[in-house]
């Protein structure tokens, strides 16, 4: 990792990024780095457009917002849209299996069933964002998969460990 990698996830309402941002940056904190978490999400709770930021740092933030993001993570078509020409040259991109991929060559692609895993697999599509934070562990080494793994249990609520870290577990399993 760069000293300052920053963090774009986004998709719609309910999918519960807000919460993978928070994990991230907590993630990232117990790995001893710096990090911060901003999000914005549409009026409508659920199916609005949502997104959470993520800066990540071996040194001070200077600025709280991601501008142009060094990977970006989107689990809808119109997420993607909205977000792909913010990300940068030699950028990664992790997109859903039901996005259509874009004609971008100055980027590095990673299709993957992250809805489709949670939802077929593990039997319960709320965990997508569990999902993603895996693949995102195991594309982007940005975090420890363990500092990952206990920010993931003790952020989701109670009852749900288990699943949760099915979830995590498929995701880093993804490619």
């Amino acid at each position: 990792m760069k000293s300052q990698t920053e963090l774009r996830l986004s998709g719609s309402g309910g999918q519960g990024l807000i919460l993978a941002g928070i994990i991230l940056a907590e993630a990232a904190i117990l790995d001893g780095k710096n990090s911060i978490q901003t999000q914005s999400y549409g009026p409508e709770a659920r199916g609005g457009a949502s997104k959470a930021e993520v800066i990540i740092s071996d040194s001070e933030i200077n600025y709280p917002k991601v501008k142009d993001c060094d990977v970006l993570l989107c689990l809808t078509q119109k997420s993607c849209d909205e977000y792909l020409d913010s990300l940068k040259k030699d950028g990664i991109l992790i997109i859903d299996k039901n996005i259509n991929k874009p004609n971008r060559d100055d980027i590095n692609i990673y299709h993957v069933p992250i809805v489709e895993r949670a939802k077929n697999d593990i039997g319960i599509s709320m965990v997508a964002n569990i999902v993603a934070l895996g693949a995102i562990s195991k594309i982007t080494k940005i975090v420890s998969e363990d500092m990952l793994k206990e920010a993931i249990l003790k952020r989701v609520p109670p009852g749900t460990e288990e699943i949760n870290e099915k979830a995590y577990n498929y995701g880093l399993n993804i490619l």
